[in-house]
């Protein structure tokens, strides 16, 4: 009796040991170069919650090595994010549990601003971002790109831009009309998201150009601009990732109706956003393209090599500036032609674009590239910083950091 009691005694801690070792997952990220990385890695969130026994919606808590929680995201697709730090060769080690997280802090995020004719601005700590919407359109105002807010700070600074701006706005027009130029001059310059206030500004040009790393559709060597997108959804806002969905007007284009369709996200820490752009409609194979303006001011500082493009931009006022902003778009998968197309007559201070083009893009293909940024006052000194930065994002690409879940 007393065999069988010690037996079943046994039994009962052993299942228990078991199920303990179910409420817990360890997740190891290793580095295969030979440089220190740090990036978001993604996880099957659907693996991870098998393997701790929980259901879709119930919470967990994701622990470093340090017995430290840290923040993460669950994604539209499934995905979950941990922003992974690891050595040379190095494996980094999270472990997964059930429970109620701690309150994580947002580092990127973005949305609509319809006070603003329907701009879509996103930023994270490295940068901001923002394309043009369909109010902006029926303005006629020609921009078609996307546009640059450089920061210096990896705090959240784009809504307090708008608001500041746009809540000033009228009082400093009231002071214009009323021949108060004087005080509409000072209003404006402690309010106007285009002077920097300590923490960034708006001073890259856009205009009817691609900007930095919008796609297009090639006639030829001839860019096809697009307009503004005419849908969205934002998928993923934060704490570690956006994403936004854009579909733009349906335009004839070599006897097909093509509608453009953009999936564009930017990571926590990186300089670079992500686009994976397709073309519904298309019946044959296309031309399509994307790079960075080059503004009049300097024609000189553009590089480039088989798969990517990179650009000191001047600013819209090099003399008052006497800073870069540094441009570049990246195709990682190669195959893409080297293209500098003119502006003839430098008319909107636009000399042209330096461009990578993809030709022959079959019907329903869908392209993804990556295009972005930095600023000479904060993460990234100079252009060959740049071109350094550049060169190991892409060559990261190839050498992605390496995920399992245990």
């Amino acid at each position: 009796m007393k065999r069988m009691r010690f037996a079943l005694l046994f039994a009962a801690v052993s299942f228990c040991g078991i199920v303990a070792q179910a409420q817990q997952v360890t997740v190891s990220v290793s580095n295969p170069t030979d440089f220190q990385r740090q990036e978001l890695v993604e996880v099957d969130a659907k693996a991870v919650r098998q393997k701790l026994g929980i259901a879709d919606g119930q919470p967990f808590k994701v622990i470093n090595a340090l017995r430290q929680e840290v923040a993460y995201q669950l994604t539209y697709d499934g995905k979950l994010l941990l922003d992974a730090s690891v050595r040379p060769k190095g494996v980094a080690r999270f472990t997964i549990v059930p429970g109620q997280p701690r309150p994580m802090k947002t580092v990127v995020c973005g949305r609509q601003y319809p006070e603003r004719v329907d701009d879509i601005a996103w930023e994270n700590d490295r940068g901001a971002y923002r394309l043009y919407g369909p109010a902006l359109q029926r303005n006629q105002e020609r921009a078609f790109g996307n546009d640059v807010w450089v920061k210096n700070t990896p705090d959240l600074v784009v809504e307090q831009r708008y608001k500041l701006e746009l809540s000033n706005h009228a009082a400093v027009e009231a002071l214009r009309k009323a021949g108060n130029t004087a005080a509409a001059d000072s209003l404006e310059e402690l309010t106007t998201y285009h002077f920097d206030h300590g923490y960034g500004l708006d001073c890259y040009k856009v205009g009817p150009s691609l900007g930095c790393g919008a796609p297009a559709l090639m006639d030829g060597n001839q860019i096809v601009f697009p307009y503004c997108y005419t849908q969205y959804e934002i998928l993923d806002n934060g704490p570690l990732r956006f994403t936004v969905s854009l579909t733009y007007e349906t335009k004839e284009f070599r006897g097909d109706r093509v509608t453009e369709h953009r999936l564009l996200s930017l990571d926590k820490g990186s300089n670079f956003n992500r686009q994976t752009v397709w073309y519904e409609g298309a019946t044959k194979p296309i031309d399509m393209a994307s790079g960075v303006v080059i503004h009049n001011e300097d024609t000189a500082s553009v590089y480039m090599q088989r798969n990517f493009v990179v650009y000191a931009d001047p600013t819209d006022n090099p003399a008052g500036q006497n800073f870069q902003i540094y441009v570049g778009v990246i195709f990682p998968e190669g195959h893409a032609e080297q293209l500098r197309v003119p502006n003839e007559g430098g008319a909107n201070g636009i000399n042209g674009h330096a461009l990578l083009v993809r030709r022959g893009v079959q019907p329903g293909e869908k392209v993804t590239y990556y295009w972005g940024s930095a600023w000479s006052k904060y993460d990234c000194r100079n252009f060959p910083a740049w071109l350094y930065q550049m060169a190991s994002f892409e060559g990261n690409l190839h050498n992605p950091l390496v995920v399992m879940v245990e």
